[in-house]
């Protein structure tokens, strides 16, 4: 090869991208996975029995040693162990190439050469290189194609939010292939502390989906690391976009990015789990997100979650310890050659910021095996995770006056309901609870629970702080709940009943002291709404319902924007012990309604109108449309909506230019002065 030509290299882009399953990827650059082979083209060279050699170097300072540096020749088989070129064809003045990697190569972007004979290195260019779940080497191997395409090509999610009693979902665009995520996500394990402290070492363990999930869990969350996103649970959001207002993870990323690599403002759980569900499925890790109902936060890691209340029933910010209506992490699919077959597949990952783990604000990867087995010694974060889905609840009245603490009740079954995930090629919820734990209150569920307790050392350690055997095992005199009677809707009054039922069979005075709460979704009181009392002597055996009715104009103005509501009533029995009555509740936004006019064609305008009916007795302002969708648009809409009146219907169109055929997913979001983030999503056949 003459040393003054520069040789052309075609990458053969849209035939190597649909052997590779990066299609979707919108890039000049040549984007494959591990472990299967490519073609390439290149012109310059003379005839390619000269001794071709072939340099493919990834990292700041390449070495065989740590496999950041692959030298190879040509030969007329592909390796199965490194890296191999095999000739496809050549003419005088080109040859094609067949260059394979191996199933466990660092992922990230190389810079490729070729070598002629004793003349120097000439440069084809770069390419990326990613985790391959369609092949059977690769760690992070999925043998299901069609969970393959839902955990790693898809771009909508749905997340399921609420509580245990009222599940509710919102759509998320993960975006993984649009624009310039790919080179975002490169750049983010560039940031990251593991990196700075030692790039050469870092960049050799990009290999291990193991490693780079607990490093990618560190940098989502902006705690140690100036990463992504900046988590905020104070219920206030000046200088920043509140957490429920996201649709997608394309501006949080690219905003990241714009700013030079300042944290974005602000996030919640479903944040943080959503743009790790991008990072990682754009590297090609399978990965879907895990909503967990009434999540306990262990901080003191003793597997069980202490709850304060006052004399009135109002919940104390005492402890660190505490139970969120609901909580959102990852699983991501792939072996742990460390702990051993059984140990592989679906495993979590929490990028939200709650306990340290080695020093910095990271959680997993954790085993779901080893979680249901009570299996928490294994690596990595297993008691953490543990307690998120199966601690104990111990309730207690706190008298601030004498500092005394007086056990109300216990409950071995509240924490770790209805875990959920989408489902795999359809907008629904599948429940994967019993792979967390075994049945509630079953035998099997103790047995395991005693187990980790054991491998904590809890079991033979004496705690102060625990209540004793006969304050778990007294028995209370009455009975309460409250029920909802009628919608739970922003803009409506809220109906509930408290029913108390006496179980004894002879009569019991109570006085009861009830309030209600604004709260975050993570429980976390805000504004007090409504306080009451009543006193009620109960019959033998008798049951009563009291209505209870908080008006609109009473909650509108402390509710937050999570829209949670903690509804208490502390019973004070006479001669009896206190039982403690308490709801969550969570309300739903009036409803938003989509429609596309007309077909969907690739690259032909079609036109969508959003309606939406003011459902209140006074006027709402300050109205915006947000709308998004991989596929459907570029980036964000944002449309003003004038002021409406009482009752008033709004009806918006706007018009879409679809890139792509399939079924798109449309996410709209609109919100106001008197409603926060009323969002819904729609499916946009789109035809060529």
């Amino acid at each position: 090869m003459a040393a003054a030509t520069q040789p052309s290299t075609d990458w053969h882009l849209k035939e190597n991208a649909r052997e590779h399953h990066t299609s979707k990827f919108s890039s000049e650059e040549l984007i494959v996975r591990r472990g299967q082979a490519f073609t390439i083209t290149f012109n310059g060279a003379e005839r390619p029995e000269q001794n071709l050699v072939f340099i493919a170097e990834t990292g700041p300072k390449p070495s065989k040693a740590t496999k950041t540096l692959a030298t190879f020749d040509i030969s007329s088989t592909v390796s199965k162990e490194g890296w191999g070129a095999v000739v496809q064809s050549s003419s005088s003045s080109s040859v094609s190439i067949s260059i394979s990697s191996p199933h466990n190569a660092v992922i990230g972007r190389y810079r490729l050469s070729v070598q002629s004979g004793s003349s120097s290195p000439q440069s084809l260019g770069t390419f990326v290189l990613l985790f391959n779940p369609w092949s059977s080497g690769d760690d992070v191997f999925m043998p299901n194609a069609a969970e393959c395409e839902e955990y790693v090509l898809e771009e909508f999610g749905i997340i399921f939010a609420g509580n245990k009693n009222h599940i509710s979902s919102f759509g998320w665009n993960f975006g993984q292939f649009q624009g310039d995520i790919l080179n975002i996500c490169l750049a983010i394990m560039d940031r990251s502390l593991y990196y700075r402290q030692d790039p050469i070492t870092d960049v050799s363990h990009r290999h291990d989906p193991r490693y780079l999930g607990r490093v990618l869990s560190a940098m989502v969350n902006a705690n140690d690391d100036q990463g992504v996103v900046l988590g905020n649970w104070s219920g206030k959001y000046e200088g920043g976009k509140n957490p429920t207002s996201w649709t997608g993870s394309g501006e949080i990323l690219q905003g990241w990015k714009k700013s030079g690599f300042k944290p974005v403002k602000y996030g919640q759980c479903w944040v943080f789990a959503a743009v790790l569900t991008t990072v990682l499925r754009c590297l090609g890790i399978p990965t879907r997100t895990i909503t967990n109902f009434s999540s306990a936060h262990d901080a003191d890691g003793n597997l069980r979650v202490d709850e304060f209340y006052d004399a009135d029933g109002n919940h104390l910010e005492k402890g660190a310890d505490s139970v969120w209506n609901f909580h959102v992490w990852n699983e991501s699919w792939f072996t742990r050659n460390d702990l051993g077959p059984s140990y592989s597949g679906w495993q979590v990952l929490d990028a939200t910021p709650q306990e340290e783990s080695g020093g910095i604000y990271q959680c997993g990867p954790a085993s779901r095996h080893a979680i249901k087995e009570g299996e928490v010694e294994l690596d990595y974060d297993g008691p953490f995770v543990f307690a998120e889905v199966n601690a104990d609840c111990m309730y207690w009245n706190y008298d601030s006056a004498t500092g005394k603490k007086t056990l109300i009740f216990s409950k071995s079954t509240e924490i770790g309901a209805s875990i959920s995930t989408k489902a795999v090629g359809k907008d629904a919820r599948v429940d994967v609870t019993r792979d967390y734990k075994y049945e509630e209150g079953s035998a099997k569920e103790r047995e395991i629970f005693k187990k980790a307790r054991k491998k904590l050392g809890l079991e033979d350690k004496f705690d102060p702080t625990a209540p004793k055997q006969e304050e778990v095992e007294q028995k209370p005199d009455i009975s309460g709940k409250f029920k909802v009677a009628g919608s739970l809707e922003v803009g409506k009054d809220l109906n509930l009943l408290l029913v108390l039922e006496n179980l004894q069979s002879d009569a019991k005075t109570v006085n009861v002291n009830m309030t209600a709460w604004s709260t975050l979704y993570t429980r976390r009181r805000v504004n007090q709404i409504w306080k009451d009392s009543l006193s009620v002597t109960l019959a033998p055996k008798e049951e009563k319902q009291f209505p209870i009715k908080i008006k609109y104009p009473e909650y509108q103005q402390q509710l937050t924007t999570d829209k949670t509501i903690q509804v208490t009533a502390l019973c004070h029995v006479k001669d009896g012990i206190q039982v403690l009555v308490k709801r969550d509740i969570t309300l739903d936004n009036p409803a938003i309604d989509i429609q596309v006019l007309g077909e969907a064609k690739v690259n032909k305008e079609v036109v969508v109108e959003v309606a939406f009916t003011n459902p209140i007795n006074e006027e709402v302002k300050d109205c915006v449309l947000q709308v998004e969708g991989s596929d459907l648009l570029q980036g964000i809409l944002e449309l003003r909506i004038p002021p409406l009146k009482a009752s008033e219907k709004s009806s918006t169109k706007f018009k879409l230019i679809p890139s792509e055929a399939g079924p798109k997913h449309l996410l709209v979001n609109f919100f106001c002065d008197k409603f926060a983030d009323i969002k819904t999503f729609k499916v946009v056949n789109v035809i060529n």
